[in-house]
């Protein structure tokens, strides 16, 4: 099979993983890189060098005008949108849109209409996508023909809705409660001020709070991680559900603190077995078990989907089932959106 060629648009947080993932990965062919920051410099800088996951050893350098990577040269783009590159010109078969920018996913439709790629993943959870994808969920769904605008969700969504799905196939979910725990996200303030919106540029959110210092709060906000849940999992009924977000200060690795009412009673040592069974079987990375005495930052550069700490399962009244999960929300997070690209090409070959 030959390499599959991509093109990223945002080298935010998650483009600059993504770039570091294709980079170490024979199948991967970067065609071009688009992003507002006109300083390529910068790029390599903010890629080699990392507050949070430390120095990458990536060889990135500038030759003949181009970004070179190892031996192959990027094409390179500073377009506000995306529809403003000719990814078509480089041969990209595939873009991944992580710059966060609503704006860009209704573009994007509009590059899809004019058959000039493949298609295209857009690294968060909107409306206006053909498909949303969780791997271990519903990726059996996924229609090649025609779901060309793919959702690849959200690191919240990964995380909780393989253990949704697992419990609500098996138990039948009633309601339940969701609070998840996410690290700062760049956007945020260092010290008070206005709440700025990063997915549409100018606006101002309307939860103020989230435009007061990052450092030293608990900030609750409310959170679309149940309503990402729902589009992989159509069964659960978002109205006998209650999810609430706090943002942390700290610098990465997320958290969700679970509550599921089922029909059908069960047991701690039930809930283990079901965990146990589908870890062994399963084909991608998606649910791993740990009980070891914990904190988050040792959940680093965990590649899992998302980790359950069976330390704090427990079942009430047999019908009453509490997890505490672990995700590392860019990494981790960046490793299901490369599987979810290579699931995708490898369904385009079947298709053939």
């Amino acid at each position: 099979m030959s390499k599959i060629n991509v093109g990223i648009n945002g080298i935010g947080r998650i483009g600059r993983h993504l770039l570091r993932l294709f980079a170490e990965d024979e199948d991967i062919n970067i065609k071009a890189i688009n992003d507002i920051n006109p300083d390529v410099k910068n790029w390599i800088y903010t890629a080699q060098y990392d507050s949070i996951y430390g120095k990458n050893d990536l060889p990135l350098k500038i030759e003949k005008g181009k970004l070179k990577l190892g031996s192959n040269f990027i094409d390179t783009f500073h377009k506000k949108d995306i529809n403003k590159v000719p990814w078509e010109e480089l041969e990209v078969d595939y873009i991944i849109d992580s710059s966060g920018v609503h704006k860009n996913i209704l573009l994007s439709r509009e590059i899809l209409n004019h058959g000039r790629v493949k298609k295209i993943i857009v690294t968060n959870s909107p409306e206006e996508v053909d498909f949303t994808m969780i791997l271990g969920v519903n990726e059996e769904k996924y229609k090649p023909l025609s779901h060309n605008l793919i959702s690849a969700s959200i690191c919240d969504a990964t995380a909780i809705a393989p253990i949704a799905k697992l419990i609500n196939d098996t138990y039948q979910i009633e309601s339940g409660s969701v609070t998840t725990l996410h690290p700062w996200l760049s956007y945020q303030n260092l010290m008070d001020g206005s709440s700025n919106s990063f997915s549409y540029p100018g606006n101002i959110y309307h939860h103020y709070a989230l435009g007061r210092s990052a450092i030293g709060n608990l900030i609750p906000k409310p959170t679309t991680a149940l309503e990402a849940v729902i589009k992989v999992i159509p069964d659960l009924d978002i109205n006998s559900f209650n999810a609430l977000s706090f943002r942390t200060p700290t610098e990465i690795v997320g958290s969700a603190d679970i509550t599921f009412f089922t029909t059908k009673e069960t047991s701690v040592e039930n809930i283990l077995n079901l965990l146990e069974k589908f870890q062994q079987k399963q084909v991608f990375p998606v649910i791993k078990l740990c009980n070891k005495p914990l904190v988050s930052l040792d959940f680093l550069k965990e590649n899992h989907s998302v980790v359950v700490d069976t330390r704090w399962l427990n079942v009430v009244n047999k019908n009453l089932i509490k997890f505490v999960l672990w995700y590392d929300n860019e990494y981790g997070y960046s490793c299901n959106v490369l599987r979810q690209l290579k699931y995708i090409n490898k369904k385009a070959h079947t298709i053939r």
